[in-house]
C-alpha cells in the first residue's frame, strides 16, 4: 500500500478520493511537477517549485507551497524509498466551479505521491510527431494535467518502433517532445529550441545549458527547424526523470553518442557523486 500527501493529510493510496465535480478530473484543469528522488533526496525541488508557483501564477492561483520540500522527504520515507532512485508527483487540481471561472474551488487539491523509478537509460530513439505544437496556446510552457496530447502522440512513436516523440510547432519550428526537451549538436555547438517555440521551461534543460557554459561548450537558445534535425551531429533529450539521453536513431537515422553528448552525461553524472547521491 501506497502512503500520500494530500492537503495536510496524511492517506493509504486506497483511501484517497476525487471529487466528480473536480475541474481537475473533468477538464484536465490542474498543474503537476515530477521530481526525481535519489536516496531519499528531492533533486532541484526547489526549481520544480518555483516553476510550479509561477505556473499557478498564470492561471491567478494563490497556493501556498511552503513546507513541500520537507514533506516531499517524509514522504520517500514513509514509502521505504529512501535508497535509490525514485519519482515524486506533486499535483494541484482546479476542484468544482464554473467551466467560464478557472477561481480555485474550494475542494481544490494539493497533493503528493512518490513511487520507485527505473534507471533511466543512456540512449533512446525518437521519431518525428505527425501533430505540432500550438506556440501560442494559452497553455504554451505549463506542465498541465490535461496530458492526453502527449500520450496520443507517444502512443503512436511506440507504434512505429519509437520511445519518444519530437513536435514541430506551428511555425515549423522544433519545439520539444513529448516528454523532455530537445537538444542538438551542430559543429560542436549546443543548440536548443528557446521558449519561444513553446516549449516547456524544463528543469534540467536549464541545468545542461549551466553545465554547458561550466564545460565552455558553445551553446545558444535558437530557432531551430526539421532540417536541423536532419542535420545534426548528435541529439539530445533531457527531463528531470530520465535526465541526459542521447539520442540514437530518429526516424531512420542511426545517431553517434558523440563527445558533446558524453560530456553532459557525464556532468550530470557528476553532479550526483559530489552531492554523495
Amino acid at each position: 500500500m501506497t502512503r500520500l500527501w494530500c492537503n495536510g493529510q496524511w492517506l493509504d493510496d486506497l483511501d484517497f478520493s476525487i471529487s466528480p465535480r473536480d475541474r481537475g478530473l473533468m477538464q484536465g484543469l490542474g498543474l503537476f511537477e515530477t521530481i526525481l528522488a535519489v536516496d531519499g533526496v528531492p533533486i532541484f525541488a526547489d526549481r520544480h517549485l518555483a516553476r510550479l508557483r509561477e505556473s499557478c501564477g498564470k492561471l491567478r492561483w494563490e497556493i501556498e507551497f511552503a513546507g513541500l520540500h520537507g514533506i516531499m522527504s517524509e514522504l520517500l520515507e514513509a514509502n521505504e524509498l529512501t535508497a535509490g532512485r525514485a519519482r515524486v508527483r506533486l499535483s494541484v487540481t482546479g476542484g468544482s466551479g464554473l467551466i467560464h471561472d478557472l477561481t480555485l474551488g474550494a475542494d481544490h487539491l494539493v497533493w503528493m505521491v512518490a513511487v520507485r523509478a527505473d534507471e533511466a537509460p543512456a540512449t533512446t530513439s525518437a521519431n518525428l510527431s505527425p501533430w505540432t505544437r500550438n506556440e501560442r496556446s494559452s497553455l504554451a510552457g505549463l506542465k498541465c494535467a490535461s496530458y492526453a496530447e502527449n500520450l496520443v502522440a507517444l502512443e503512436y512513436a511506440s507504434r512505429l518502433g519509437f520511445h519518444e516523440t519530437v513536435f514541430l510547432n506551428t511555425m515549423g519550428q522544433v519545439c520539444e517532445a513529448a516528454t523532455s526537451n530537445v537538444f542538438l549538436v551542430k559543429h560542436g555547438e549546443l543548440l536548443t529550441p528557446s521558449l519561444a517555440s513553446g516549449c516547456l521551461p524544463g528543469i534540467t534543460r536549464k541545468v545542461v545549458l549551466e553545465f554547458a557554459e561550466q564545460q565552455k561548450i558553445p551553446a545558444r537558445e535558437c530557432e531551430l527547424r526539421e532540417v536541423d534535425l536532419a542535420e545534426s551531429d548528435e541529439m539530445i533529450l533531457t527531463s528531470s526523470i530520465r535526465g541526459v539521453m542521447g539520442v540514437s536513431r530518429f526516424e531512420k537515422r542511426e545517431m553517434p553518442q558523440g563527445p558533446v553528448t558524453r560530456k553532459l552525461r557525464e556532468a550530470w553524472s557528476a553532479m550526483f557523486l559530489r552531492n554523495g547521491r
